[in-house]
């Protein structure tokens, strides 16, 4: 046990020495970094950068340790890269935006029909002003980056069945800024147009998500499914059914009253609680005063460690990686889309020149917008 800590006591001994170089290397970067933003050069010098990755590797004298040496010098440098930027980019100026003002907004939509959750989430926002409902989440998108609404809402986030990846597949195919994230508490029940017994259903209609968040409901009754655009939709569409099949939807309770439908069962979600997170979205940058919370989508290159370093930019910034998804990038590449939202004021100088440095650096980088989190 003595010399364990014997060896533990000349390591700490080391790791001193390792941190006074590390302080006395990033005292030189300072240097650097005033050198380029007094002549105006960019921060990343790709060239330099391997030279010294080529230099450590042939320095090491242990073909087993020189991928080990190369990712520590890498992390140094990208920890130097992060350091410089914060010095060059701390000027620049704020992104263009207005502060929204949700009062007076006179054109909002969501999609689906009345009663359904979307429009619940459109009401936390925007009271009882009028709402106008839309077939499909893509046309609420197409509507507000036309400028036919001023405001369009959308499920984002289920706490069961996880992302709502067609909302995620939109914010990429359409220029669009999040403005502000509500949730909502979701209340499944089934409803049908007469009182039947569970076990007589034929099918059962619903949003793929809320078929998702009531999987073990159906299972247990061993129902047959059918996908609907729209919880709310299914709903009308059952209630209108003359047809004389017995099928049921799932929807909310305030739903299945509002169309006098008969409720079978109450509070069949997988969890009780239940909640989906909804984006309201603009056509423009827009950020509330206190915006806490920023959203990005972003492209990261095929190398070796590149989604360690891209993620070392937040950690050295202190920023907190509050959600990662990734979706395939649609064009037959096997590309992948990651979405980011991370801690921050978008008006914070350290923010402001991440958002620069991701920009500059990599392949595809867009602002999604920002808001106040939960």
């Amino acid at each position: 046990m003595d010399d364990l800590q014997s060896l533990r006591n000349s390591i700490d001994d080391i790791d001193e020495d390792l941190l006074s170089l590390f302080l006395e290397r990033m005292e030189l970067c300072r240097g650097v970094a005033n050198y380029k933003k007094e002549h105006h050069m960019a921060v990343f010098q790709g060239g330099r950068e391997q030279q010294v990755i080529d230099r450590i590797k042939k320095l090491t004298g242990d073909e087993r340790l020189e991928n080990g040496t190369a990712a520590l010098f890498t992390t140094i440098m990208d920890i130097s890269k992060i350091l410089q930027n914060r010095k060059i980019l701390s000027d620049i100026p704020e992104l263009e935006h207005t502060v929204p003002d949700f009062t007076a907004a006179k054109r909002i939509g969501c999609q689906g029909t009345s009663g359904a959750n979307s429009e619940t989430a459109a009401r936390m926002i925007f009271g009882d002003k009028d709402i106008t409902f839309y077939p499909t989440f893509e046309d609420v998108f197409a509507a507000v980056q036309s400028g036919e609404l001023d405001y369009g809402v959308l499920p984002i986030h289920n706490s069961t069945a996880g992302s709502v990846d067609s909302t995620y597949d939109l914010m990429a195919k359409y220029s669009v800024f999040v403005v502000k994230q509500v949730c909502v508490e979701i209340d499944h029940c089934l409803a049908a147009r007469t009182d039947i017994p569970v076990s007589e259903i034929e099918c059962v209609y619903s949003h793929p998500q809320a078929l998702s968040q009531c999987s073990d409901f159906i299972g247990m009754n061993d129902l047959r499914t059918g996908e609907y655009s729209n919880t709310a939709v299914a709903a009308e569409m059952v209630m209108n059914d003359t047809s004389g099949r017995k099928i049921a939807a799932i929807c909310s309770r305030e739903c299945a009253e509002r169309l006098g439908m008969k409720i079978i069962a109450e509070k069949i979600a997988d969890c009780l609680v239940n909640r989906t997170q909804f984006v309201c979205v603009s056509k423009n940058m827009q950020v509330m005063p206190d915006s806490d919370t920023v959203s990005v989508m972003l492209k990261i290159p095929h190398t070796e460690g590149s989604l360690y370093r891209l993620l070392t930019k937040f950690y050295v910034n202190g920023m907190n990686l509050l959600r990662i998804e990734n979706r395939p990038v649609r064009d037959g590449s096997f590309e992948v889309m990651f979405y980011l939202d991370f801690s921050g004021k978008i008006t914070d100088p350290t923010v402001r020149a991440l958002l620069r440095d991701l920009d500059e650096n990599l392949e595809y980088f867009r602002c999604l917008g920002t808001f106040k989190g939960e």
